[in-house]
């Protein structure tokens, strides 16, 4: 997927954000981030997104504190969402090929808007299911949305981050996410990590349905029921169990 693309998904899921939380109580519990009220959840959008342009720009900062980000009064919430998405496309693109800083190390600044545009869309869910609205996602950015979560989890700097992912290990055990079109993914637990790839082939437990209810249930925004599950149910449940976002 092209910057461009990128660009557009992540402006697509910050204006789907900002209608999803328009006249809803700033208050209100979000349920798929239980410890966050609606408020804090769009705060930490906004501020997610000028904290990677500004590691864009001047290189790492410390990952700044959700309950301190200030939104503004509701009524101003989409002006500031869309603000922040800006500034991180002009950063990424002022960039152009240049390494810049990761947690996974260098790595050319588009990860920054790869990885923002992902976490906007999960989170586009959040308030979408807080606010009783609709949710949509294009089916290419919930398929790289997918295969950007595996890449993290596949990675040996996300255990170190999150202890865990190490649960994930294993020998040999096989998932298969298996979408309504395209091809689906084949995760593999090995001692030494997870490895997965897009191929087809039978696996231990297989999660079908369409790549954004696979996207959601995949992130924990959705029980594992919004999928068929065929094969070992325990060990698509410990999986899941072991990956919140």
């Amino acid at each position: 997927m092209d910057t461009t693309r990128l660009a557009e998904g992540l402006h697509e899921h910050t204006a789907g954000f900002a209608a999803a939380v328009e006249n809803a109580d700033p208050d209100m519990k979000v349920p798929t981030c239980p410890e966050w009220p609606l408020r804090v959840l769009t705060g930490h959008l906004g501020q997610a997104h000028r904290w990677a342009a500004s590691i864009v720009r001047d290189g790492p900062s410390p990952v700044p504190d959700p309950f301190d980000a200030d939104p503004g009064s509701p009524e101003k919430w989409s002006g500031w969402l869309c603000e922040g998405a800006q500034d991180l496309e002009d950063a990424v693109t002022a960039a152009g090929g240049t390494p810049v800083w990761t947690f996974l190390g260098p790595r050319p600044a588009r990860f920054w808007l790869r990885r923002m545009l992902h976490d906007t869309t999960v989170h586009h869910a959040d308030a979408a299911l807080a606010a009783g609205r609709g949710f949509t996602v294009a089916p290419d950015h919930a398929a790289d949305a997918i295969s950007e979560w595996l890449e993290l989890l596949c990675d040996p700097v996300t255990a170190s981050l999150k202890p865990d992912f190490a649960e994930l290990r294993g020998t040999g055990q096989t998932l298969r996410l298996t979408p309504d079109a395209g091809p689906g993914w084949l995760i593999t637990r090995h001692p030494g990590g997870v490895r997965w790839t897009r191929e087809s082939g039978t696996a231990d437990v297989t999660l079908t349905g369409p790549v954004r209810d696979l996207l959601l249930v995949l992130t924990r925004r959705r029980p594992a029921e919004g999928v068929t599950v065929t094969g070992d149910e325990a060990l698509a449940a410990h999986w899941l169990a072991h990956t919140a976002a």
